[in-house]
């Protein structure tokens, strides 16, 4: 009796060493683990193995926070003096220009060099947003740009993130290239309205917005379709 309760309490012993070192689920039941040295550290802690985590204080999302910080100083820029001042809508066009340039380069190089963060996919879009509203809205303030094209564009774009939001246990609705293109177009009329362009190169701005319009309603349109399509589509 003494011998089999010390074989008892020994296996017991044994099991819960082998637990200790292998994850159940690793061997079939019954099956002892093979041993493995403590001083052995796991794959993902030797040397010469990279490490997965992404810093948030990255390139891509410096640029993200920096065109962000740029929103404040081009509507400074912009009301300065009494709005009209030649030498302040210069002045808020290339602190437009370089937000837009900040734009164009974080996401691709946060694709480029594997360094996507959750905070880079919230506050890029914000700070896409943040950039195009208030330079719309400035403009309509001042009277350089009629109110229901503001309204039109910002309606498109927060209708947009409504139905990101509305089929994401569906799917993600990627970014096309008429999106893209509108996107340019967008910046290039506004970056134009902004300028202190002479009163004969009106047809100019007045074309490539009307083409940003165009792009921001067709563009609208087909997210609203992929999201009732992904809506209705069947789930695994």
């Amino acid at each position: 009796m003494f011998w089999g309760c010390a074989t008892r309490t020994s296996g017991s012993v044994t099991d819960r060493l082998s637990d200790a070192v292998t994850p159940s689920g690793d061997h079939p039941a019954g099956a002892s683990a093979p041993s493995r040295p403590a001083s052995v550290p796991p794959s993902s802690a030797r040397p010469g193995v990279a490490a997965t985590t992404v810093p948030l204080m990255n390139l891509a999302n410096v640029l993200t926070m920096f065109r962000i910080a740029l929103v404040p100083v081009f509507l400074l820029a912009l009301f300065a003096g009494d709005g009209h001042q030649v030498q302040w809508r210069i002045t808020a066009w290339v602190v437009f220009a370089v937000a837009a340039i900040t734009d164009r380069y974080d996401g691709r190089i946060a694709r480029s060099r594997g360094l996507i963060t959750d905070f880079g996919k919230i506050a890029d879009p914000i700070a896409d947003k943040a950039l195009m509203g208030a330079a719309l809205i400035g403009l309509s303030v001042l009277g350089d740009l009629p109110w229901w094209i503001t309204v039109v564009i910002l309606f498109r774009e927060v209708g947009v993130t409504v139905l990101r939001f509305w089929v994401i246990r569906h799917g993600v609705i990627a970014a096309s290239r008429g999106g893209k293109l509108k996107t340019l177009l967008q910046s290039i009329a506004i970056g134009l309205y902004v300028l202190p362009l002479p009163h004969w190169l009106d047809w100019l701005s007045l074309s490539v917005m009307a083409a940003a319009l165009v792009a921001t309603i067709v563009t609208g349109v087909d997210y609203l379709w992929q999201a009732v399509r992904l809506r209705r589509s069947p789930q695994p």
